[in-house]
């Protein structure tokens, strides 16, 4: 039989209780408490003002889980009174303050979800019901949970006359072991699957099931599933035994008025109506129909009264919502007037600074821009003195120690090149690169040759030289100029090769001496750094390594182009 007041409603309690006792809430949230004060001694509408105070203190305080449970006991009162949508919405609202990851707030969301159903099914909302038992059996790990769940889903199914399918999970439920030992659970299973077997089969004989399931919620001073067991026996006998029948709704009726739940006593009521004589069913009519407009007008009472209560919640809400924006409003015009006259200052003040500092950065800039171009202006200075004049010079020395018959003529058209060199070391330089570009480096190379040290030139033809760049050809001259020039200084070699090719779009040259070669790294002091510095700016590499017996090697390569 359908009642209004399912044992749902005590599991809840009972939860909420457990955990009331378990975790105190702070003593300054005392609407919590307050409604469950009420609650205990069944005065729900009190109890549903003070949930809702006690979820507005909730939301406060940031406790979801209170607002949660506030919610869910504001929507399981409102079911109980019939606000079957009113009772659906707030459970649904309930559901956003739940984490389905943590375990204890699962627990209470499948008990919110089991409330869904039992609303969808007196909505006559099977298949969402259906779906909504079907979420809180996932949610919970309880197995007493679960088998209040199962039950619900096939009393879903019996409602829908799917009686076969009922039966499947009861008979699952009476086959678990732990069943038994719940016999508030046990009791209810029994009596529905002896009624669902009945509805099923009209000769089939029930009440064994029902009777044995009457006894243990005697025992148990079960008083809501003794109207359950009663009403199955009233309704199984109506038809063949209709004494028996009174018997047992009179029995329902007594103890429908002992709980107090209206829907029970009008169920027993209206079979009473039906089995008694003309006399007494007047009188139970009378009763019925006084009942029954008292529970409609309480029923729609209520309805209005807990609608009421959630508008006005929500209407103070949007008040204080509108009183705190205009009081915003106004605070925001007085900061900003108050931030345009300290802006304006701040921007002044900080314009005045800003221009301070720039004009400050302008001169260091342009302090630093200077002294860096007297200083590249210097290492340039450096460079022309010690590629033209210094290492000139040398290779000058060298050929007039190192050659016999020296043509005078010669060596002074050779110091006149280096006096002009010497006065046009301010200025840029054009690099002079005549055609005769090879007679040129072997000139060079040669100049260093004597009695003692032989320099063997290879490859130094014309057709290597004839696609290579004026750039590359000045570098060039420069850099074999100065390793010729650290070989006649430190070497000490008697032989010295210099080979050239062409390979690709790349010019190599060897470099080979028996000296004494260099000790670890070369030091790129002076003229070695201003070699690399040189083979860097027309893309080539140098390479410096030791000979295997001793002496110096050295690799240059340079793109032509």
């Amino acid at each position: 039989m359908k009642r209004y007041t399912t044992l749902l409603l005590l599991i809840l309690m009972l939860s909420c209780r457990q955990d009331k006792v378990a975790s105190k809430l702070p003593a300054e949230n005392l609407y919590y408490d307050r409604a469950w004060y009420f609650w205990d001694r069944n005065l729900p509408d009190s109890s549903f003002i003070y949930f809702n105070k006690a979820k507005e203190k909730s939301l406060k305080d940031r406790d979801s889980v209170k607002v949660a449970k506030s919610l869910i006991n504001m929507a399981i009162i409102s079911g109980d009174r019939g606000d079957f949508f009113g009772s659906q919405e707030i459970s649904l609202s309930a559901i956003k303050y739940l984490n389905p990851h943590i375990e204890s707030e699962k627990e209470i969301l499948s008990m919110n979800y089991n409330n869904l159903g039992k609303m969808a099914n007196r909505l006559k909302n099977y298949k969402e019901a259906h779906q909504f038992y079907l979420k809180s059996l996932d949610l919970t790990n309880k197995e007493s949970s679960k088998n209040i769940y199962l039950n619900n889903v096939a009393v879903n199914l019996i409602d829908q006359h799917k009686y076969g399918h009922a039966l499947k999970y009861f008979n699952k439920l009476l086959s678990t072991k732990s069943i038994e030992k719940d016999l508030v659970t046990f009791s209810r299973i029994l009596s529905n699957t002896s009624k669902t077997k009945w509805l099923q089969n009209s000769s089939y004989n029930p009440v064994p099931g029902f009777l044995r399931a009457y006894q243990i919620r005697l025992k148990g001073n079960d008083l809501l599933g003794q109207n359950a067991s009663l009403a199955h026996l009233a309704d199984f006998y109506m038809e063949n035994r209709p004494d028996s029948a009174v018997l047992y709704a009179y029995k329902m009726y007594q103890v429908a008025q002992q709980t107090g739940i209206a829907d029970d006593q009008l169920y027993a009521l209206e079979r009473l109506i039906k089995l008694t004589p003309q006399d007494k069913s007047r009188q139970y009519f009378k009763r019925y129909r006084k009942l029954e407009d008292s529970l409609d007008t309480d029923r729609n009472a209520a309805k209005n009264q807990f609608a009421v209560i959630r508008y006005e919640t929500e209407k103070n809400k949007v008040d204080n919502l509108n009183l705190q924006k205009e009081n915003a409003e106004k605070k925001y015009q007085i900061i900003k007037h108050k931030a345009f006259l300290y802006g304006s200052f701040l921007f002044i003040v900080a314009a005045a600074i800003i221009a301070v500092l720039w004009y400050k950065k302008r001169r260091q800039k342009l302090t630093l821009e200077a002294e860096a171009t007297i200083r590249e202006n210097k290492l340039k200075l450096h460079k022309k003195v010690h590629d033209v004049v210094a290492n000139g010079l040398y290779t000058v020395m060298s050929e007039i120690e190192n050659r016999e018959g020296l043509n005078k003529d010669r060596i002074l058209d050779k110091m006149e090149i280096l006096y002009e060199k010497s006065r046009n070391l301010t200025y840029e330089e054009s690099p002079d690169v005549n055609s005769n570009f090879k007679e040129k480096i072997t000139g060079l190379m040669t100049s260093f040759s004597s009695a003692e040290r032989r320099v063997l030139i290879v490859g130094n033809g014309e057709e290597l030289w004839a696609e290579v760049n004026v750039k590359a050809k000045h570098e060039i001259e420069h850099i074999l100029q100065e390793l010729m020039v650290n070989m006649g200084k430190h070497s000490a070699a008697s032989t010295v090769v210099v080979k050239f090719e062409q390979i690709g779009n790349h010019v190599n040259i060897y470099y080979n001496d028996d000296g004494i070669g260099i000790k670890g790294a070369p030091n790129f002091k002076n003229g070695l750094n201003n070699t690399g510095n040189r083979i860097q700016s027309i893309g080539g590499e140098i390479t410096f390594g030791a000979n295997k017996d001793k002496g110096l090697s050295i690799f240059i390569s340079f793109p032509i182009i």
